[in-house]
């Protein structure tokens, strides 16, 4: 998912870092709108009380628009429409091939509107440019994918001891409430979005409310392509209030999760109320494991990014290494070199590598992990400042 630059243009305490020599006002941004209404079953509006929040730019810190702020009376319109429109609607009775092909329009569309994408989720998210462009681009990929697979969700006759037919029918659960991580605002979102419709499900998305600015931007391609306007809502808003009470309502038939797992673990329990159906991916703590009789080299230059891809903030980070005696000393020395050359930077530049984390809070636990690790007698061999605005 990482892109690989080799040239950087300046160098400072040790990491290097890209600077945009035009200044990041005059960075070439996406025309952001200064505000984002919530989408209420393809329909958008503000909140029902009025409410908002600023979201930020985390290169800068500085605010990057406003987005209404979804409440109880927004979850309840957003799930009356899907619950209608599940029992009542065309959606789930559209012939699959009729369903692919709208799904194929989506993939369309967000390839003609990638590098909008691509901006929104480097400036909301912190993604380089470069890795921003391939998310968008995939996402398109992921639309495409689940285009031809909905007229491929076959039956099953099952054998019996008795005369008789056992036939196994594959059919939409019903409303999907899809709640989606910051780290990969517009990619997970996708994943979710796609399968669910692509099988004839309403979904209601409650984006992180650090990223919500590309689920809000899909939202607009879905109803471009023609799903229809009761199955597409996105609700911008907090987990605590906002996601609990998507998770507990008795008309979602379908939770995803993707975060972190004591919140899974509190959505698993709520769900078992209603048995609601529910998939949860939650946080990872992924090794890399380096033989003796590894190639090292190869292994040397794929780790650092590994570790660092995205900032670090994913769940697939190998964020332990378990290296053979034999070959540690030249592993660790391969791998530090390796890390001080990653580029830093401006998320717009075309030379960044890393970008900012998501948050000050995101920035200030990384810190204290640090202090823990010197705590517990680790040495530092690079990087540790935290200097800059954004990163």
């Amino acid at each position: 998912m990482s892109r690989r630059h080799t040239t950087a243009r300046r160098e400072r305490g040790g990491s290097v870092r890209a600077m945009s020599t035009t200044g990041p006002d005059a960075s070439p941004r996406t025309p952001l709108r200064s505000s984002y209404d919530l989408v209420v079953a393809g329909v958008k509006t503000p909140a029902a009380d009025g409410a908002t929040f600023d979201v930020a730019e985390p290169a800068t810190g500085a605010r990057l628009t406003t987005v209404a702020q979804a409440g109880k009376a927004d979850l309840d319109a957003a799930l009356s429409a899907a619950s209608d429109e599940f029992e009542t609607g065309a959606w789930r009775r559209t012939n699959a091939t009729a369903r692919g092909k709208v799904l194929y329009r989506v993939a369309e569309l967000l390839r003609e509107r990638a590098e909008d994408f691509a901006v929104a989720e480097a400036r909301n998210g912190g993604h380089p440019i470069g890795n921003a462009r391939w998310e968008a681009n995939a996402a398109a990929d992921v639309f495409e994918f689940f285009a031809g697979a909905t007229n491929k969700h076959y039956g099953q006759v099952i054998p019996v001891q008795d005369d008789g037919l056992d036939v196994a029918l594959r059919e939409p659960v019903g409303v999907c409430g899809l709640i989606v991580p910051w780290n990969f605002p517009l990619l997970i979102t996708t994943w979710k979005v796609a399968h669910a419709l692509a099988c004839g499900n309403p979904v209601v998305v409650k984006p992180a409310s650090l990223t919500p600015i590309t689920a809000l931007m899909l939202a607009d391609v879905l109803l471009d392509a023609g799903v229809p306007p009761a199955c597409v809502s996105v609700l911008p808003g907090p987990g605590s209030t906002l996601g609990n009470r998507l998770v507990a309502d008795a008309r979602v038939n379908k939770i995803s999760f993707t975060g972190d797992s004591s919140t899974g673990a509190q959505i698993m329990r709520t769900c078992a109320d209603n048995i609601t159906r529910v998939s949860l991916e939650l946080g990872g703590k992924s090794a890399c494991i380096v033989f003796d009789d590894a190639d090292l080299e190869a292994a040397i230059a794929a780790t650092p990014m590994s570790v660092f891809d995205n900032t670090g903030q994913d769940c697939c980070a190998r964020s332990r290494f378990i290296v053979h005696r034999s070959v540690y000393d030249d592993f660790v020395a391969g791998f530090v070199a390796g890390t001080q050359r990653l580029v830093v930077g401006d998320p717009l530049d075309e030379a960044t590598q890393l970008g900012p984390m998501i948050s000050e809070g995101q920035r200030r636990t990384s810190l204290e992990y640090l202090e823990v690790a010197s705590a517990e007698g680790a040495r530092r061999l690079c990087g540790g400042d935290a200097t800059g605005t954004g990163w």
